[in-house]
């Protein structure tokens, strides 16, 4: 079976954000408001970029690329690239999804010749940090922030 990275097309996007929700529950990462943020993923795509992984049995993972301009980029500089947002679907962990979506964004960071890719992760993320610590990510702690009291994001770059 073959899997697909692509930019997802309307009729996956309140699918999309059910994934992203679902994603972050399985591991007790939605808190507040959060959850709406996610689910709305027709307005990623409107605003940003919202990548997803597909196979023929549908979709397996999503993430947000933020360009420069975009409102949905939170610690980005203009000449960085940055994304968000990344989820996978239970039944996709464990094959490289997650890793496959972050090439992704490194690779559109790349296409727009900007010197190097952000992004903010919780602190709590351990599993995904794995995956920007292999891919050569590293903190960047001088950028780490609080969007509300109790979440505290770690602040990762990759230079390209």
């Amino acid at each position: 079976m073959t899997t697909e990275i692509r930019l997802a097309v309307p009729e996956e996007y309140d699918a999309v954000g059910e994934l992203t929700v679902e994603a972050y529950a399985h591991d007790g990462f939605v808190r507040g408001e959060y959850a709406m943020t996610l689910r709305a993923a027709a307005d990623r795509a409107a605003k940003a970029e919202l990548w997803v992984a597909a196979d023929d049995d549908g979709l397996l993972g999503t993430v947000t690329y933020c360009p420069v301009g975009s409102v949905y980029r939170e610690i980005g500089l203009d000449d960085e690239g940055e994304f968000r947002m990344l989820g996978v679907a239970g039944r996709a962990r464990g094959l490289g999804i997650g890793t496959a979506l972050t090439e992704r964004c490194i690779e559109r960071t790349q296409e727009q010749g900007l010197r190097r890719v952000v992004m903010s992760s919780a602190i709590y993320m351990t599993t995904a940090h794995r995956i920007y610590d292999r891919l050569g990510f590293v903190r960047i702690p001088e950028r780490d922030w609080s969007p509300i009291p109790g979440v505290d994001l770690y602040a990762f770059a990759l230079d390209l």
